[in-house]
């Protein structure tokens, strides 16, 4: 039996080399064709041909039960494969979402954000105060020189009062 073949289509290629054989004059008893089929499935199957083997009297077995039996693991064997891609394919959700939501907590502000903001805005409102009104203050002096007061525009490249 190949890999990727199903117990039915493994049952009809073996039908047919039998049927061809018998063509030729070469038959196979009832038993000996239940031994080959046995030995022709892969190694995934060898827990089923063991329990067959202990379980039942290999001469008297019919095919059709052979089948039938070999047709009912096979399907129990692809949903359990199927629940153990399931469960992958949930894992990897579940990571995924994970990382969307550490990508969500990087766009919220920060503390520094909110502290940098707090501080900006405790400025503004101290240099409104009548501390900083004339030109005599101390801080008043550095934002001249940096072009940051309120007070003086740039045009044309030169300072001027309004």
């Amino acid at each position: 039996m190949k890999e990727t073949e199903t117990i039915v289509e493994m049952i009809t290629r073996f039908t047919d080399i039998v049927n061809g054989l018998e063509a030729l004059g070469k038959t196979y008893r009832n038993p000996r064709r239940v031994m080959k089929i046995l030995r022709s499935l892969p190694s995934k199957w060898h827990t089923k041909v063991t329990a067959i083997q202990e379980a039942k009297d290999l001469t008297k077995l019919p095919m059709e039960e052979l089948i039938g039996s070999l047709m009912t693991y096979e399907i129990n064997l692809t949903k359990k494969l199927q629940e153990g891609e399931d469960k992958k394919k949930k894992n990897i959700t579940l990571k995924a979402t994970t990382k969307e939501e550490e990508d969500v907590e990087e766009e919220k502000p920060s503390d520094e954000d909110d502290d940098l903001t707090l501080i900006t805005r405790k400025l503004n409102k101290f240099m409104r105060g009548e501390r900083f009104r004339g030109r005599n203050s101390p801080l008043e002096g550095i934002l001249l020189k940096r072009n940051l007061h309120p007070m003086v525009t740039r045009r044309n490249g030169k300072r001027k009062e309004n």
